[in-house]
This record gives C-alpha cells, structure tokens and sequence, in this order.
C-alpha cells in the first residue's frame, strides 16, 4: 500500500479509535486492505443501504457482550469457569454454529469487513490481559517447595512437549504445507500441548478453599513456574516461525534476553520509585494511569518490534510492577472490568469466528483430533504425577496435582490464535486445539472433586491453620474416633453471617437455642457448639480478587469483622461457644448444604434478606438454601429485640410447627426468665389444634419450673394470621413453622408466601422442618 494512502486511513482512523490501536493498524497490511475494500462497498450504490461498518461493529460487540454473559453464568451454575462458557459463546457465534444454522443472518451480522476491527479489539484487550496476568504474578507463590515445583513443571512440559512434538510427525503431512518448516509446526505443536493457564488455575484453587494448603500452594508453584517456561519455549516458536530456521532465530532470542534483563532491572527500579510515591499519596491519577498504559503499549511494540510477539511485552511490565498490595489491587480494579467485560468476549468472537468444527467432516479427522486431546491429557497427567510421585508426593495429592495442570483456558486460546495468524497453525488443527482447550479445562474441576474430595481438603485446611473451627479443625479432631465422639458437642447449629456489622441478633439468637444461661449449665462445652459461617463469593472469573493471596487478604479481613462480632457478646461465657468458619465459594446457597450436611449440624439459622428482583423474604439465597439443605431451617427476621423473654409459638399441628415448638422449649429450658405462649386458634367455632402426641409426651417429662412458665390459650378468630399478629405485639420473638394457616406456605411453583412476616411486631423465627426425627431438645432435657 501507498505511504500517502497509509496516512490518509491513519488520519480518518484518528476520531474512530483510541490512539494505542492505531500502531496495530499501521503494520497490519492485511487490516488495511480489508478496510479499504470496506470503503469501496461502502461507496458501491448497490450497498448504499447496507449498514455503515462502525454501527455493524457496535452492534456485533453487543450481541458478543450479552450472549458471552449469558453462557458464561450458565457453566458457572454447573461449576465450571465462567471463561469456558465465553469460550464457547465465541465459537457459538462463528461458522460452527450460528453460520451453520442461519448461514444469511451470519453473514449479515458477521460479514469479512467488519472481521479486522473486532480483531484490533481483541489485539488490545489481550495486551491489557496479559499485563494483568503479570501483575498478579506473585513472588509469594515461588517461595514453597520451589525445588519440587521446577522439577515438577519442567517434567510437565517435557513429557507434553515431546509427545507433541512426536504427534507432529503425523499431522503435519495431513494438516500443514510446504510453506511452514517442520521446526516451526513441531515447536508450536509441543508448546501448545505443554501450557498450563495460571489464572484459570488459580480461580478453581481459590474456589476449592485450597491456596493455604500443600496441594494449593504447590499447584501455584508449579504453575507459575510452568508459565514463564512456556512463555519462553512460545517465544522461540515464534522467533523460528518468523526467521524459519534455529540459527536465524539466535539474535531475536538474544535480543530478547537483554530486554528481559533491562526490564527486571531499570524499568523495575523506576517502578519502585512509582511504588512510594503511591504509599505517600495514596492513590492513582489517572495521570499516573495513563503513564502505566502507554508503558503497557510501549513494551509491547518493543517485543513485537524484536522478533517474539505483542503479547510478552505487556507481560514483561505487568511482572515488573511491584507487588506492592494496595497498588495492584487499585490498578487492577481500574483495569479489569473494561479488559474482562468488554474486550475479551470480543477476542472469543473473533476466535469463534475462526473456529470451523464443520472442517471436522471424516471419521479419520475426528480420530485425529481424538489423538491430540489423548496426547494433551496423558503427557500433562503422567508427566506431572510421575514428578510429582519421584518427590514424595502422596498417589492421591500427584494425581489431584495432575488434573489441575491440565488446566489450559484462555492462555491456551491466546497461544492458539499467534499460530494461526503466523501461519504455523492451520485451521484445520486450530479447531482440534480449541476442542482440546475447552475438554481439558472442563474435566479439571469435576476430576479434581473426585480425586480430592472436600472432606479431604477440610483435613489440608485443618494442618495449616487452626482459626476455623469445624469438626474437623477443632482440637477434637487430632483425638481417637471413640474418644471424639463422646467431645463431639451434642447440638450444633450452622450460621451462616453474610454482614457481620449487622447480624448480631442472628448470632444472639443462635447462642440462646445453643447454650444454658449462666447458672444452668452454660460452661459446658460438650453441650452445643455454634458455628458462625462466613462464604466469601467471587462474582468475576479472571477478577483480580480471586488470586489466592487477594482472597487470602479478603478473608483475613472477613474474620476479624467476624472475630469482634462474636467479642460484641454480652455474655463473655457464650463466646467460647462460637467458632467462625470462613471459607470461598462461587454457591453460597450450595456450599452452606453441604457445610451443614458433612459437618452433621442439627440446625441451619439464617438471616432473612430481601432477593435484589423479588419482595418475597423467602426468596433468592435464603430460598436456595431451604430448598438444597437436608437438615432443619430457621429464617431470622430480626425486629431488633434484645431480649428473648416472651416466646409465642401459633400451633396449627404439623411438623414445621412441632419443629416450632421444640426451638421454643429448647429455649425456654435454657434460661428461667423466658416464658413461652402456645397459641391455637378457633376458626368458625372449631376447636383448636392440640398438641401432637409426641409432644405431650415431652410436656409430661419437662420440669415443672418449665411448665410453669408455658401457657396454652385457645382464641377464635375468622383470619388466624391476624391472631398471630395481635398476639405478636406482646411477644419479644414469634416462631411459627412454615404451614398455609401462617402465610407462610411453599406453593406448587416453588415460592413462599410470607405474610405473617410482613406484618408481626416482634422478631420472627420461621421454621421448616427436614429431618422428621430430631433431638432437638435431647441435649437440653438429659442435663436436667
């Protein structure tokens, strides 16, 4: 192309774009020509009506944006990284499937013209990814069995290499040419099979509760190291592919190297000084911002400009930065929504649009694309675990190990696109390395949970720290099985605190049905324990507050806002009683079940809240987990009542209601000042309910300085809710079970009424009950 013509597209680009794309611009001939090819179809009278290239682009960038949501919280409901599902999304969106459904509509939506400009949007947005991934390199994480972790990588991406080096040998007659060296294709081939996607990597350690264990930490250690080895054997896969033989590649190398070192060195030492000046200041201009991004573009042209690729460059400053905390969160938040929300769905649009399953068209091509998911799998597995089983690890640990550096995802997708736009990567084998992608780091989570289940990590957790106090943390576990069992507490209630500043009462509560008042018993630790659970949930998938040593900063703080609520007890006895368990998930309603399942917890007592899209108190995460746990349920409506003295049960006779009346005894039997009122009420001239057998049973057994504090009236009224409610105005705290007469009834669609919770005076206890028979008050009565 002409220089006059160069400078013509270069200015009419000037008020379209922002000035770091217009570099990518100036060097890609391809992208110019297409572009202006655009502006002559543009110009052509017959496509005077077509849609101008901006608003196609626009409008391609909103559909990408909505549908790579949608899909990536679909796979994240079934546990899977949210980036997989925009991953798929992408390829949804190309030949594979939209083109093959409605192939007009595709082409119309997706035409050639419009392919350069959502391929500079996702150029930019992997410049800034890979500098996000840079930064949140961690020292931290190479400073725990770093002797194991090199062998243990280096043997994960030798094996991988040279198996895909050997598979080369067979594909290369079937899906490459002349005009790409064997040297080049065996070498992309290998570092493809060998990569381990870190972030993806660190999100499933961080989910799984894992980077404060041995496992976690050597995972990061591995992966870490694994990813600058990677990153160098695709540097030399590049440096080859660009000069076509080894001896050529020798100056980019070298040249490479020296850049490597300035930045280690001069550009890091200017960073330290960048670094006090925010601990003095305290925040980031955009000044500043805008100096750190043009730092980002500059380095990458550096890079791109020596022979290797964009990419490195920005990784390059990224792991040059200071690890100072504050800093790089701050430059982090700033960074990552636009990079996360807006550019990388685009860049899985545009891989998408590359991505043609359809070329998949034989039995003996599926057969192939078969052979190098095997030889991804086993040469990452065996490699890994073999290492890992040479340096002491245990079978379980290497394999779980194993499975986790299989994780390829988005780093594996960048490396992929390089190859294809070089050249060295056909589409043909583009497609079978993205189904590979996409298999590999689905089955890492699923096989993960199988080789290591969560009882299994519980026990990791318990070795290293000794602040949660499940079961299986507490110092009865380290007991034998007979002797535990008889510690075991008798009655154990889960808690789960989302806002510690504003759940005291919930926790109140939940010491009150625990433990005896002062006098009664209530030093004794056997008696009942209360475990106030706190889940940290990560909302983002790359998002830089799902790195371990960011969560690991989150959930400290979790637990000293959890510590001083439990220290804002007024009675210091009642707060040996309760035990915090702080843990991340991405289900809070989900990891509360199975808390509560595993750790055989009596009761869940959960705060009400109200759902973000519903008025329903029963509705959203409270609704989830009454309809996930397998173990009785109280919902909290806390009315601000410091004192639990007058109790009112409305009895109606059914098994929530008994679940009702047995929280009430129970406490009631813990404490003398409380008294307790059975209320059944009369419609229409009926008697009122009596009390279940069972139940008149436990009356009978109660002390009589118990029974004397209980009163059963019978009132008639033509709306029983309404005599709850009147009844409710002398009362410190209502409990009634989840039943029709209340209001409060889960109807055949799933959702709960809740009127009575509307409209009662007092704190409001509703309870629904599981587990039909229950020792609820068992603990209570046998110390009497």
């Amino acid at each position: 192309m002409l220089a006059c013509e160069r400078m013509a597209l270069l200015v009419r680009l000037l008020c379209l774009l922002p000035s770091i794309e217009l570099v990518s611009i100036f060097f890609d001939r391809q992208f110019c020509r297409l572009y202006c090819r655009a502006l002559s179809i543009r110009k052509n009278p017959k496509a005077k009506n077509a849609m101008p290239i901006p608003i196609l682009v626009l409008l391609e960038v909103l559909i990408v944006i909505a549908l790579s949501r949608l899909v990536g919280l679909a796979f994240r409901s079934i546990k899977q990284p949210q980036v997989i599902g925009e991953i798929v999304a992408g390829i949804m969106l190309g030949p594979s499937l939209f083109g093959l459904v409605a192939p007009d509509l595709a082409t119309a939506l997706f035409p050639a013209e419009a392919v350069p400009f959502l391929n500079l949007l996702s150029e930019v947005g992997l410049l800034f990814f890979m500098f996000l991934i840079g930064l949140e390199q961690n020292p931290k994480y190479l400073k725990s069995n770093l002797d194991i972790a090199i062998l243990t990588s280096h043997v994960s991406i030798i094996v991988p290499f040279s198996l895909g080096s050997l598979l080369a040998l067979l594909l290369y007659p079937i899906v490459s040419n002349d005009s790409v060296s064997f040297t080049a294709f065996a070498l992309f081939l290998g570092a493809a099979m060998s990569i381990t996607a870190f972030p993806v990597l660190a999100r499933i350690i961080t989910e799984h509760n894992l980077q404060n264990t041995k496992l976690g930490t050597l995972a990061l250690t591995c992966a870490a190291v694994d990813e600058v080895t990677a990153c160098g054997l695709l540097a030399v896969a590049i440096a080859v592919t660009r000069t076509n033989s080894m001896l050529g590649a020798l100056p980019t190398l070298i040249q490479s190297l020296i850049y490597i070192g300035f930045m280690m060195t001069v550009v890091r030492w200017f960073l330290q000084r960048l670094s006090k000046h925010y601990n003095r200041t305290g925040r980031l201009t955009q000044l500043v911002v805008s100096g750190i991004y043009m730092g980002v573009v500059a380095s990458a042209l550096i890079t791109e400009l020596i022979g290797i690729h964009l990419i490195f460059g920005a990784f390059l400053l990224g792991a040059a930065m200071p690890k100072n905390a504050a800093l790089t969160r701050e430059l982090a938040e700033k960074t990552e929504d636009f990079v996360l929300i807006f550019l990388l769905p685009v860049f899985f649009a545009y891989s998408g649009l590359r991505t043609q399953i359809g070329l998949l068209n034989s039995p003996e091509l599926w057969l192939l694309c078969a052979a190098v998911l095997g030889v991804a799998i086993v040469g990452k597995y065996l490699g890994t675990y073999v290492a890992a089983r040479v340096c002491g690890i245990s079978n379980r640990e290497a394999s779980a190990l194993g499975w986790l550096m299989n994780t390829r995802g988005l780093t594996e997708l960048i490396v992929l696109n390089i190859g294809l736009s070089l050249g060295v990567v056909s589409p043909l084998l583009f497609t079978m390395l993205v189904i590979m992608t996409l298999v590999t780091t689905f089955m890492t989570s699923p096989l993960l949970e199988w080789t290591y289940p969560k009882w299994l990590i519980r026990l990791d957790i318990s070795e290293v720290s000794s602040e949660d106090s499940e079961l299986e943390d507490s110092p009865i576990a380290g007991s034998t099985e007979e002797t535990g069992k008889k510690l075991l507490p008798n009655y154990r209630i889960l808690v789960p605190v989302a806002n510690p500043s504003t759940q005291k009462g919930l926790l109140r509560l939940a010491v009150a049905l625990g433990q005896p008042a002062a006098g009664m018993g209530g030093d004794d630790l056997q008696s009942a324990a209360v475990h106030a659970l706190s889940l940290i949930e990560l909302n983002e998938n790359y998002g830089f507050e799902s790195t371990p040593v960011e969560a690991d900063r989150i959930i400290q703080e979790r637990r000293s806002k959890l510590s001083e609520l439990i220290e804002s007890l007024e009675v210091p006895e009642a707060r040996k009683f309760v035990h915090p368990i702080i843990r991340v998930t991405n289900d809070v309603a989900r990891e509360t079940a199975q808390i509560a399942e595993i750790d055989r917890a009596d009761l869940i007592l959960v705060g009400w809240h109200r759902p973000t899209f519903s008025s329903n108190r029963l509705g959203g995460r409270v609704g989830r987990i009454l309809g996930n746990a397998k173990v009785d349920v109280a919902i909290f409506v806390d009315r601000g009542r410091e004192k639990l003295n007058n109790l009112l049960v409305p009895y109606a006779a059914n098994i929530h209601d008994d679940l009702g009346l047995e929280l009430a005894l129970r406490l009631l039997v813990n404490s003398e000042e409380r008294r307790l009122t059975v209320l059944r009420v009369a419609v229409d001239g009926e008697s009122g309910n009596e009390l279940s057998y069972d139940f008149q049973r436990v009356m009978d057994q109660l002390p009589v300085d118990v029974r004397s504090r209980i009163e059963t009236p019978i009132v008639e009224a033509a709306e029983p809710i309404q005599a709850v409610v009147a009844a409710s105005a002398n009362a410190d705290l209502t409990i009634a079970g989840t039943s029709r007469e209340w209001g409060i009834e889960r109807q055949t669609l799933g959702q709960y009424t809740d009127e009575l919770a509307v409209q009662c005076h007092s704190s409001l206890l509703i309870a629904r009950c599981y587990v039909k028979v229950r020792s609820h008050l068992a603990s209570v009565l046998s110390q009497r």
